[in-house]
């Protein structure tokens, strides 16, 4: 079976009456917990970004307190997944500031912990990627905004 194009789902989304609309919406919103994760970022959150950023950040500095210090390997498993959860919300946001922002305080904290994060190659490793892609960002914005970040990328 062949999933339609974006296009095509466009054009029919546009035949349907609101009340069908709603009811679609509410139906992916009950399939899956990422799509109501974005319906309530699309309806609550994506007028006020700073807000929804400090949310972010606070979850991200409440789990980064939260990792267990004991074992590299629970490190390494507790810092990917605040990495996912990062990515996932920056994909939400969808703009290029938020995801610099938000990977730079997952860099920031990643470097506050209590441990070397350079004695071991999968945690220098996992630093180092998510550096890349902060330059990687940094190239799609404004030439001002740029050197701003550029300039905090420096301090880390």
């Amino acid at each position: 079976m062949e999933t339609a194009s974006i296009a095509h789902i466009k054009k029919e989304l546009q035949s349907q009456t609101p009340e069908q609309l709603l009811a679609l919406c509410i139906h992916l919103a009950k399939y899956k917990k990422e799509n109501k994760e974005v319906l309530d970022y699309l309806l609550f959150k994506s007028h006020d970004v700073e807000m929804y950023k400090n949310l972010v950040k606070e979850e991200v500095a409440f789990l980064f307190e939260e990792i267990n210090l004991n074992s590299i390997f629970f490190i390494k498993k507790s810092l990917r997944k605040i990495l996912r959860l990062v990515n996932k919300y920056c994909k939400y946001a969808s703009h290029s500031t938020t995801t610099i922002e938000l990977l730079l305080f997952y860099c920031q904290q990643l470097k506050n912990m209590e441990i070397n994060y350079k004695s071991n190659l999968a945690i220098l490793s996992i630093y180092e990627n998510q550096v890349k892609k902060i330059k990687k960002e940094i190239l799609k914005l404004h030439e001002d905004l740029q050197f701003d970040y550029e300039q905090e990328l420096l301090g880390l």
